[in-house]
């Protein structure tokens, strides 16, 4: 509820002008009452003229000073209180108190204070949102951390061990090494999901989308061989204007996701196609699929569906493209069967 909504706006401030108007109007008719009443009488006593307009304008300052001071009393408690009300929430809220809210008398706000309350209400309810947001993503990034470090500490200890043999020596180092790797790339992918979330400014430059795509599959060469997939690759000549960096994010992300769960000898799919509503490009694969539960949390950060393969990613994967996909305006959307495989498909 915003207060610059003209239809809202004009029907509050109407209605305190009426309220307002009506309050004095009111206490304006009753001192010319009183008044009335007290010439009447003067006059009935025989008072002459001096002494009706002595009576009159001594009652007049007496009689306006007393509703000033009336008006200024009841208008500036009711605004006081709703101000000391919205000043002792936000002491509150600067001690770290974010369940503190402003108390709101009406369902509907009636005057630009209210108004204030609600939206400082609802800044609240943001604030609290991303407080809890931040304390869970700092136990997720802790709990991460914990396990590549526990390996790499169990595995340092073993290798100071002065019998081990030259086989179980090289082992140990090649898993210590894999703990590392996973490590950095834990790391790495938080640094770059913080730094698209701050990031404000998007560098669009023009460049071949279909060249891109097929730099970022290469890079995938030696994985795609080594699991046998048979990898189906159709893309149309497309020239984008976009930021670069980011998208190759993306599609570096979705490869990997479908070589990833894609079974030894499987499929993948990558197309890319343009028509009269946009540039779609397309991954899919025939591998162990997803269900709709997972379904419904695969672009939340550190989620896991398949545990049996948590140690080959972080759950930052499918966040950062998420978060990619909502800088760049463009849409994603997955279809996916259990057992059956995975679609993913990112339309600009």
């Amino acid at each position: 509820m915003r207060i610059n909504h003209k239809e809202n706006d004009f029907a509050s401030r109407l209605r305190n002008f009426a309220v307002e108007f009506l309050s004095v109007f009111f206490i304006v008719a009753l001192n010319g009452t009183f008044l009335v009443l007290i010439l009447t009488t003067a006059i009935n006593k025989g008072a002459n003229t001096s002494s009706l307009a002595l009576i009159g304008i001594l009652y007049l300052l007496f009689g306006c000073t007393i509703s000033a001071c009336l008006i200024y009393f009841v208008k500036g408690r009711v605004y006081y209180n709703k101000i000391k009300a919205v000043c002792e929430a936000a002491n509150k809220v600067a001690k770290g108190d974010f369940n503190e809210r402003v108390p709101v008398l009406f369902d509907k706000p009636k005057s630009e204070m209210d108004y204030l309350a609600v939206n400082f209400n609802k800044m609240l309810t943001e604030i609290s949102s991303l407080e809890n947001m931040r304390n869970n993503f700092v136990a997720d990034v802790s709990h991460e951390i914990k396990t590549p470090l526990s390996v790499i500490q169990g595995y340092a200890d073993l290798l100071q061990n002065q019998d081990l043999s030259v086989k179980k020596r090289s082992e140990y180092t090649f898993l210590l090494s894999e703990a590392i790797t996973s490590l950095t790339n834990l790391v790495t992918n938080i640094l770059k999901l913080n730094k698209i979330e701050n990031q404000g400014i998007i560098q669009k430059e023009k460049f071949s989308l279909d060249e891109q795509i097929r730099y970022c599959i290469l890079s995938f060469e030696d994985k795609i061989e080594e699991k046998n997939i048979d990898l189906n690759v159709d893309l149309d000549d497309v020239t984008v204007k976009s930021d670069r960096a980011l998208l190759e994010i993306v599609w570096n992300n979705l490869i990997s996701n479908a070589i990833k769960y894609t079974s030894y000898g499987g499929t993948v799919s990558i197309d890319l196609k343009k028509d009269k509503n946009g540039i779609m490009v397309r991954v899919a694969d025939n591998g162990c699929g997803m269900s709709r539960e997972m379904q419904k949390h695969i672009f939340d950060k550190f989620y896991q569906g398949d545990t049996s393969r948590s140690q080959e990613g972080n759950g930052l994967g499918l966040a950062l493209v998420k978060q990619v996909v909502n800088m760049l305006n463009c849409k994603i959307e997955v279809e996916s069967t259990l057992n059956k495989g995975s679609e993913f498909i990112v339309t600009i």
